[in-house]
């Protein structure tokens, strides 16, 4: 079977990575991919934001199956066009994508089916916004309502923070994603990820982790796209994980079944676990990044069987296989990311670093230019690990770290320190 896969970072390489490793697969193609993915795929430039482009490859290179990592493409409706010509296409359709797409639409759904989420309030100007947040308490979250490349959210802990928050969305800073803000209380909790495959019937459960998304240790500075992450959660019990898929998963998958646009494809539960359980505070409608990375070093299934069943409506049919291991992923970073950084420094060593059969580097922002990698992104690597504990994956990835040569590159030195400190 041959493989169009969509993307280009740490999630698209470990996806790769997997779908290697499958019976079925013949031929995997990528667009635009990176330097470590041309190993492992013959990758191609397509402008993936004209579908018939897309389709067009897909018919001229026997193209069975088009995998799709990144969100854009699903909430601009690539899925649909490819739908509408017969190929097959892994993810939700444009409207079912609102669900990552609109803040707005999610938190709407979670109202009207009792969802157990933050309080909030949807604005379409910024004076009207701004006179709400002087009567809720402190601190408060803004989120721009559409895509923002994961920059639209800010904890506003004064006045002033929320009201600068307010004024970037609807100045422009986001685009359209700004054109419409969502305001809601904050949460006090523990952050956990929970990940379902849907076929539009069926959920099928897959596996729990943590990100960490501030730039710096210790959960300082700002926010960025995740330095690192592992899995399962410990936080994610298997009662937790229960009280997930009946008070937020299953209610959901129902809803959209209701306003007939049934979800397929995987979705991802961005959670709060408080003292009164678990709420949701996002979904996306594809794998998180760096979370793919880990749940791929422990997925012992194969793959492309499960993406396939999903496409089909046959998950009910599936049982993946796990390894029991913890998996760990260390994200490195170019130096000024997630602000201005340069491009175009070496990277040395790699080969080195994942010598260890349980280590796999996956690359994120990589070319490969006459053999060498180039930093070419923000977040360029992800060093993942996978051992017997949170801690031993934890040494094991930071040791691979420490044998890459790459002076112009930072990371956080506490990946999985919420674990540790439980262990």
């Amino acid at each position: 079977m041959n493989i169009l896969l969509i993307g280009s970072g740490g999630r698209e390489h470990s996806l790769a990575w997997a779908l290697s490793k499958s019976s079925q697969l013949s031929k995997l193609y990528c667009t635009p991919g990176n330097g470590g993915i041309t190993k492992l795929a013959e990758c191609i430039l397509l402008d993936v934001s004209d579908a018939q482009a897309v389709v067009t490859f897909c018919q001229q290179n026997t193209i069975e199956c088009v995998i799709v990592g990144p969100e854009d493409p699903l909430v601009h409706g690539l899925v649909d066009a490819l739908s509408i010509a017969g190929i097959k296409a892994f993810g939700p359709t444009k409207a079912a994508a609102q669900l990552e797409g609109s803040k707005g639409f999610m938190k709407d759904l979670c109202a009207a089916y009792d969802i157990p989420t933050a309080d909030y309030k949807r604005f379409h100007s910024s004076e009207t916004a701004k006179a709400y947040v002087q009567e809720r308490a402190l601190p408060i979250v803004i989120k721009a309502d559409g895509l923002a490349a994961g920059k639209g959210v800010v904890i506003a802990r004064t006045q002033n923070e929320a009201v600068q928050a307010i004024e970037a969305c609807f100045s422009g800073r986001y685009g359209d994603a700004g054109q419409e803000i969502v305001i809601e209380d904050f949460l006090v909790g523990e952050e956990a990820s929970f990940f379902v495959l849907v076929d539009g019937e069926t959920v099928l459960p897959l596996a729990t982790a943590q990100d960490h998304k501030p730039a710096f240790d210790g959960d300082k500075g700002p926010n960025t796209g995740g330095m690192g992450a592992y899995s399962p959660a410990p936080i994610m019990t298997g009662e937790m994980c229960q009280l997930t898929l009946e008070k937020i998963i299953y209610p959901t998958i129902q809803a959209m079944k209701d306003k007939g646009v049934p979800y397929k494809g995987v979705l991802y539960a961005g959670l709060m676990i408080t003292a009164q359980g678990p709420y949701l505070i996002e979904y996306n409608v594809r794998f998180g990044d760096p979370e793919c990375q880990v749940l791929m070093m422990r997925l012992k299934s194969d793959l492309l069987e499960m993406i396939l069943a999903t496409i089909d409506g046959t998950l009910s049919d599936v049982t993946p296989q796990w390894h029991d291991d913890t998996a760990l992923s260390v994200v490195m970073a170019t130096e000024g990311y997630p602000g201005a950084y340069e491009k175009g420094s070496d990277i040395q060593g790699l080969e080195n670093a994942q010598s260890d059969e349980d280590v796999e580097v996956f690359h994120a922002g990589t070319v490969e230019k006459e053999g060498q990698i180039i930093a070419n992104g923000g977040r360029v690597l992800n060093v993942t690990a996978k051992a017997t504990s949170v801690q031993n994956a934890q040494s094991k990835a930071y040791e691979a770290v420490a044998k890459i040569d790459w002076p112009e590159g930072f990371y956080r030195k506490d990946i999985g320190w919420r674990a540790i400190k439980d262990e």
